[in-house]
Order: structure tokens, then C-alpha cells, then sequence
């Protein structure tokens, strides 16, 4: 029950001590809604509507659910955030309120959304009244006159009540939860109802009647048995029972176990669609006997709409299951263990039946001790999406196994998505992490940031310089993707989401973000925790999009340990500097117990450094470290700013220059080349002895 038109209201200068007193005398509640701090503020009949006590109440609109029952209150977010991106001006709406005491009212708001010069929607001001004594006015008549001009007016209004609000079940349980409601099928007169569902030739009870009213041997009944279910099933046609006696020799098998529910007659309803029965409904009467042929063909009618809102119902939970299970196809099976990381995956599917979204997540193990990271969201919410990002996620995966840089990986799964037979592009975030120096690469397709969690609990959004959404590059020609370098120290955690833990009603997604990064702060330090909150949260919140999670720690125990990190800037033409980095590499050798590999050492860095001053027009960032896994290696890193891989040349005539690389190949136990942001690192092993 939604309503449109509401003027437009303003609050007295005081409020709310001070309430308006014509709303007050009507004793109508009123709020102001601040869409920018989320804050909701009410006086004191809004109060009393929502029956929570001034003291209980913090101003968060979450902490109205213990008012308001789930299915309402996505009703009602659903209403608002509708309205907020139509651009209207107000809204209205019915929705039920559970009190102290457990009963459920009906309540009436209003709002007014109120936006700035931008069109930006800043506040929502508004109404709320218990309406549940206006609703009630159908069930106040039922003497002997109810049967009147107005009773055949006020049930024709009932069956349109009931018929707009089934309109907005999606299961059958809403269905079902719709015709029990103390505002539903009762306001036709009936005490109680039943419902069964055809299914391989067999009648299954899902709605019974009153508490303690099931008889034994009736969940599941055949067709061709003696039950007014299976009858009207059969005959395809209502049965109307008059009178206790009627009922009894009728159906002398079920009768004996209802005598105590003081039954006068009942009406069995089948519900057909296109001809064929999926079920069968009884609304049971304690003070009445005998129909009208009005009673009867409204009846009929009320039957239709339940057929229709039935078979929809059952078509969203089918699809629901399939999307659902499409989707959990396409998503990885299991995680696999990551020797020096503690990792946690989570996902949770929006709630509209087939609109399933394409977000997925994806670990992939790499040679070296490194481990590739995926998050991603295929734009829509169909079948389609999911399918897309499936295949997305295999491509991605194969291209990451083949050894092809984080840019490369993207840039080729930018030029798939392009080719494949689809209009849909994808927001992406892959991260290489090298668990033995904690040196992860980042590529960024459209995608939000990553967070890193540090062991003390901060937390910290880590900024990365991004590209074009996959196939939106490769559309507009603009592959060469930006590499972002992140470290990430022992116990230091990972964290990649998709936007749907981000976003959230009236807020822009740096606000989303501050929020996120606050919540996982204050998280537990165990990954599978912080990954079981953010999705209980994201769960609590409801929404329309799917929210994909992947949480990586870099272990401090059994991963690989560094001897500590030490780090030194060189810059061009800047002796002093070159210095100081010979000197701490001779310290660092000395101190960390490789002293017999020194001169090795000592000259590799060397080399590297000079070659790096030489062949690039910026400075040089020179990194020392040890790192132990199967053994214990003293590494040396050299990044520079320039892209162009380093190239083994002939030596000239005078034997200066030319041998670098040769050197480096021979005094190292192994080196290589690594992309970084806009430049490269050299970076170079050495096996040194156990230190004592």
C-alpha cells in the first residue's frame, strides 16, 4: 500500500521540542532525515508511534529494526531509494510496526525529500501516524447489515487491499504471511485459513490453520482422497460448506480431528493458472453459516488473485535457485591453501530472485611463493552477468598461470571481454603479492581501493592509480594499465570487496569508503571474523547488488621472515648519497651474517645502482633484506623510473663497460626483473649461511 502526493511540510524553528501542535492534536509524529550524516531525529509522537523510549533511541535508522519487521522494512528502503533516484518529491506509504508486547500496527508516514541547487537529495522531513485503527474500520462491521450496498462495498475494497498487497510478495512465504496477516483474508469474516500446493500429483500443506489445529497424515495428501483440497483440486471448481453437519458427513475423515475449532463453515478455493491447479486455499468461519452468491463470486475472485501471486511467487524462488546456483558455479569451489597467508572469501547474493549481479572473487597460486588476488563485478544484474563474469574469471586465471605481468593480465582480459559477444564491461582489481619480500603489484580496472589492515588494527585505504573498466580500454584503446606497488608486512591484511559493501543509500563512495575503513578497524584481528562481519553487515543492510569479499594476511610465522628492511634513496649526481648506500650495504652484509659473500655482493649492488644512475633519467631506491624459506637469502633490490628492461651488451674494446649483467649473472644464485608502477626493479639473491 503506497501513496503518492504528499505536500510539502516544514518543521517549527524549535522542533521537536516544540512539535507543530496541528500534527500533535492529530497526533501525527514528525522526523528530519540528515541523508548526509544518516542521523534521524523524531519528537515525541514519532516517538510514541514507534513505541521506543526517547533514551533507547540513538538516532540511527537501523535502530528502528526492532520495530520493524525485515520484509518491511526493505519494502520501505526500496520505496525511498526509488523515489530519491526518480527524482520525485515525496512519498508515502503503509508499513507494520511490531510494539513491546509483540502486536503488530499499522502505521502511516509521509515524506518529503528535500534536495540542494545540485538536485542532490541532503534531507527527508515527514509524517508517522498509527493507522491501524483506519484499517481496522473493515473488520469493525460484521452484523447482520454488513451484507448491504457498503459490506459488498467495504469486502470489494478488502480484495483490492489484499490484491495490492500481494502484488508485492516475491515467495510464497510472503504470500502466505500476506493471507494470514491479522489485516488479510480475516477481514472477509474468516477465523483461520489454509493453503496446499499441487506437487507430482500430491497436495503439500503449507499454510495450516490455527496453533495446534494440524491433523496427522495431511502435509502431504493424494488427490483422489476424501479432503476438500484434493476435491476442488480435482473438480477444478470451489466447494462452499455451510453448516457443521454439512461439513461432517462431507468429509467424515477429516471432521472428527476439527470439531474443537468450532467451525460453522468454510470455503475451498482451487488456484488455477492457464487452466492447470498448482493449489488450493480454506478460509474457515466461527460465527457465520451459508454464502451469498455475491460472498461466493467474490471469493472466486479473491481466489484468481491468490492463483497469480502464487505462480509468480514460485516462478521468483525457481529462478532465484537457478541464478543462484549459475552463479555459485562460476565462483571458485574452494580456496586454496597459500603456504605464509591466512586468506577468507565471502559472498553474498542480492535478494531479487534472477537479478543476481557479477561480482566474483579468485586466489590464484603463482611459482615463486607468489599469489595472484582477484575482485571483480561484471556490470548488470541478470543470468547474463554471471555468465560473463565466469568466463572472465577462468580467462583471468589462465593468463595470471601463463606468467604475464599483473598489467599484461589485465590489458588481455580487457581485449577478451571486448571480443566476446556482449555489451557489458567489468570493474577489476588484481594484486600479485610476493609472500617471501611482501611486495604486492596492483592493476586496477575501474575498481575501488584496496584497504590494509595493520596488525595494531589500523586501517588504511590504499590509494591506486587506476584504468579503464576490462573491455572499456580495450574499446577506447587505452591498455597500458598503471602498476601500483603496495607492502605488506607480516600480519598485515589485504582487503578486496566489491561496491556493494561500499555504496549504500545517500552517501557518495568516499564516504562509503570512510565507513568501510572504520568498520574494519574496529573488526576482529582473525581474517575469517573480519570476513564474517563485513558480510553479516552487508547483510544487515540489505541492497540490491552483490557483495564479493577476499581477505589476504600475510602470516608472520611460517611465511617468509625478513632479517629486517633496510632502504636507502640515491639520487643523480649526488655523491654523498652513493656513498651512504655503499656503506650500508657493506654494514647490512656484515651484520646479517653473509661476510664471506661480501665482495659479491658489495659489487652486484653496485653495479646495479650505477647502471640504474646511468641508463634512466631519475633516481634509484636501493632495498636490502634477508628472507628465509627453504633457505636463508640476503636480497638486494634497485628500482628506477624508467620501463625499459636492462640488455646484456658486448663489452667495448677498453673492457669498461658492457659487462654488468654478465656479472650479475654469475656472482648472484638468482635475479630478475620486476615491473613497479611506471618503472622496473632489478632485484638479486644471494644464499647466505644460518646466522647463530
Amino acid at each position: 500500500m503506497v501513496a503518492r502526493g504528499a505536500s510539502a511540510l516544514s518543521l517549527p524553528d524549535d522542533w521537536p521540542a516544540h512539535p507543530d501542535p496541528i500534527l500533535a492534536l492529530n497526533q501525527m509524529g514528525s522526523f528530519d532525515w540528515d541523508l548526509d550524516s544518516g542521523l534521524f531525529h523524531m519528537d515525541a509522537q514519532a516517538h510514541e508511534v514507534f513505541d521506543v523510549r526517547p533514551e533507547e533511541y540513538d538516532g540511527r535508522p537501523e535502530s528502528l529494526h526492532l520495530r520493524v519487521p525485515p520484509a518491511e522494512g526493505r519494502r520501505l528502503d526500496s520505496l525511498v531509494s526509488q523515489a530519491i533516484k526518480d527524482g520525485s518529491e515525496n512519498y508515502g506509504a503503509y508499513f507494520r510496526l511490531r510494539r513491546r508486547d509483540g502486536t503488530l500496527r499499522w502505521t502511516h508516514t509521509q515524506g518529503y525529500i528535500r534536495r540542494d541547487e545540485t538536485g542532490r537529495p541532503r534531507r527527508i522531513i515527514g509524517i508517522v501516524r498509527d493507522a491501524t485503527r483506519e484499517l481496522n474500520e473493515y473488520a469493525a462491521r460484521r452484523d447482520q447489515t454488513a451484507w448491504n450496498l457498503a459490506a459488498r462495498r467495504e469486502r470489494t475494497n478488502v480484495v483490492q487491499l489484499i490484491t495490492a498487497a500481494l502484488a508485492n510478495a516475491r515467495t510464497v512465504q510472503d504470500v502466505i504471511d500476506v493471507l494470514k496477516d491479522t489485516h488479510g483474508v480475516t477481514h472477509l469474516g474468516a477465523t483461520s485459513l489454509v493453503m496446499g500446493l499441487v506437487e507430482a500429483g500430491r497436495i503439500r500443506l503449507v499454510a495450516e490453520g490455527p496453533e495446534g489445529s494440524f491433523v496427522p497424515g495431511t502435509l502431504v495428501t493424494r488427490i483422489d482422497e476424501q479432503y476438500p483440497m484434493s476435491e476442488v483440486v480435482r473438480t477444478l471448481g470451489p466447494r462452499f460448506i455451510e453448516s457443521p453437519e454439512e461439513f461432517a458427513e462431507s468429509y467424515p475423515i477429516l471432521w472428527p480431528h476439527i470439531t474443537d475449532l468450532d467451525i460453522t463453515s468454510a470455503a475451498y478455493l482451487p488456484l488455477i493458472v492457464q487452466a492447470r491447479p498448482i493449489g488450493a486455499i480454506g478460509l474457515l468461519y466461527g460465527d457465520r453459516r451459508g454464502f451469498t452468491s455475491e460472498e461466493r463470486n467474490l471469493l472466486v475472485a479473491l481466489g484468481s488473485s491468490i492463483a497469480q501471486s502464487l505462480q509468480r511467487a514460485m516462478f521468483y524462488e525457481q529462478e532465484k535457485d537457478l541464478a543462484s546456483g549459475l552463479q555459485q558455479a562460476m565462483l571458485p569451489r574452494t580456496i586454496p591453501s597459500v603456504r605464509g597467508a591466512d586468506v577468507a572469501v565471502r559472498y553474498r547474493s542480492a535478494s531479487l530472485g534472477r537479478d543476481i549481479g557479477g561480482d566474483w572473487y579468485d586466489l590464484i597460486p603463482l611459482p615463486g611463493g607468489r599469489v595472484g588476488a582477484v575482485i571483480g563485478d561484471v556490470q548488470g544484474h541478470d543470468t547474463h552477468a554471471a555468465a560473463v563474469m565466469g568466463q572472465l574469471r577462468i580467462v583471468l586465471r589462465a593468463y595470471a598461470a601463463e606468467g604475464h605481468t599483473p598489467a599484461t593480465v589485465m590489458a588481455r582480459a580487457s581485449v577478451f571481454l571486448h571480443e566476446l559477444d556482449t555489451d557489458r564491461f567489468a570493474t577489476c582489481l588484481y594484486a600479485e603479492a610476493d609472500l617471501a619480500t611482501g611486495v604486492v603489484q596492483v592493476v586496477r580496472a575501474g575498481h575501488i581501493d584496496p584497504l590494509i589492515r595493520a596488525p595494531d588494527g589500523s586501517c588504511r585505504r590504499a590509494g591506486v592509480q587506476g584504468g579503464l573498466p576490462l573491455g572499456l580500454s580495450a574499446e577506447f584503446g587505452r591498455l597500458a594499465y598503471p602498476v601500483g606497488t603496495i607492502e605488506l608486512d607480516p600480519g598485515h591484511t589485504l582487503i578486496l570487496c566489491t561496491d556493494g559493501l561500499v555504496e549504500q543509500p545517500g552517501a557518495d563512495l568516499d564516504d562509503g569508503m570512510q565507513v568501510l575503513t572504520a568498520l574494519v578497524a574496529s573488526g576482529p584481528q582473525d581474517v575469517w571474523k573480519l570476513a564474517d562481519l563485513l558480510i553479516d553487515v552487508a547483510e544487515e543492510r540489505g541492497g540490491d547488488d552483490d557483495v564479493a569479499l577476499l581477505l589476504l594476511r600475510r602470516r608472520g610465522a611460517d611465511a617468509p621472515q625478513s632479517g629486517g628492511r633496510l632502504q636507502q634513496h640515491v639520487a643523480p649526481g649526488d655523491p654523498e648519497a652513493l656513498a651512504q648506500a655503499r656503506h650500508m650495504i657493506r654494514a647490512a652484509v656484515r651484520a646479517w651474517g653473509a661476510a664471506d659473500r661480501s665482495d659479491e655482493v658489495e659489487l652486484v649492488a653496485d653495479e646495479l645502482i650505477t647502471n640504474a644512475l646511468m641508463h634512466t633519467e631519475g633516481a634509484a631506491v636501493v632495498t636490502l633484506r634477508v628472507v628465509s624459506d627453504t633457505d636463508r637469502r640476503l636480497r638486494v633490490e634497485v628500482e628506477d623510473c624508467s620501463s625499459a628492461l636492462p640488455r646484456r651488451r658486448e663489452a667495448g674494446e677498453s673492457g669498461v663497460s658492457g659487462r654488468g649483467l654478465l656479472l650479475v649473472d654469475l656472482l648472484t644464485d638468482v635475479w630478475g626483473v620486476e615491473a613497479r608502477g611506471g618503472g622496473k626493479c632489478v632485484w638479486c639473491e644471494f644464499v647466505v649461511p644460518e646466522r647463530d
